[in-house]
């Protein structure tokens, strides 16, 4: 019997097993497009966070010594690369019980967790690992996508002027947006990871962590203090005279020049 032979004669005999997939598989694959589509009309962290990059962005390109920058990319790398690490050591955790030739039934069942079907017990765990997967690979991408952007960073000219300015903080914005999004779709696997695992005790188990997921995701997209504080912080942007006034290219008195005048006079004197 094939393994997609397995799955259907699986689901035919456990009915509300096959309702608390199709619950989850619907919180799960429809949570991001939903939120990219609320967020277009409501302040929600997704979208503030996106006006703050922007800013970001036009800032990095004006300001004058960007080692804060470095420091600012340099820490989201570390942060991917650290979820990233945890995320592999997860996956070969769970796998090796799944693939392990002989699955610790009764070790399990004093657990709680429903092993009535051992065919079953090994679809719930397959689960947690495939959202496991799609998470590592939300950071890898994210991760590399974090790396453009810091070699982007590393091109920019010193000196240019309001349009050249803004055509560069418009491509900056362009990757970064994208790396941030996939850190962001790889952190919301572990709510959705967690939800699977919640199906190893039981259907319903796993209805109830798919709901509590996406209104505990809502929750903090919206009614949370930082969404407050992003929302406060998106509107005193939109009023600043943003951006900073840039460097004209015809400017040529910088640190150094103004040290170094400073220096004849003193030597003058």
């Amino acid at each position: 019997m094939t393994f997609l032979t397995a799955l259907v004669h699986a689901a035919e005999h456990n009915p509300v097993d096959t309702a608390g997939l199709a619950v989850f598989t619907f919180c799960w694959l429809g949570y991001e497009p939903f939120l990219q589509k609320i967020s277009k009309k409501s302040g929600l962290i997704t979208k503030d966070l996106s006006i703050v990059r922007q800013a970001w962005m036009r800032e990095m390109t004006v300001r004058e010594l960007k080692l804060f920058d470095s420091n600012l990319m340099a820490h989201a790398v570390n942060s991917a690369t650290h979820f990233s690490s945890a995320n592999l050591i997860l996956i070969a955790a769970v796998a090796g019980v799944l693939f392990s030739s002989h699955l610790p039934l009764k070790s399990v069942e004093a657990l709680g967790f429903d092993v009535s079907s051992p065919l079953l017990f090994q679809i719930k765990l397959a689960l947690v690992v495939i959202c496991l997967t799609r998470g590592l690979l939300n950071f890898i991408w994210a991760i590399r996508q974090m790396n453009y952007c810091a070699a982007a960073m590393g091109s920019l000219p010193e000196y240019m002027d309001a349009a050249t300015a803004r055509k560069f903080s418009d491509a900056l914005s362009n990757i970064i947006e994208p790396a941030m999004s996939n850190f962001s779709q790889g952190v919301r696997g572990y709510y959705f990871s967690i939800a699977a695992a919640a199906w190893l005790f039981g259907p319903l188990y796993l209805i109830m962590a798919s709901l509590g997921a996406i209104a505990l995701l809502g929750w903090r997209q919206s009614r949370s203090k930082a969404a407050r504080g992003l929302r406060q912080l998106r509107e005193l942007l939109e009023e600043h005279p943003y951006p900073t006034p840039t460097r004209p290219l015809h400017e040529v008195h910088g640190p150094f020049t103004k040290n170094t005048a400073t220096q004849n006079n003193n030597d003058a004197t």
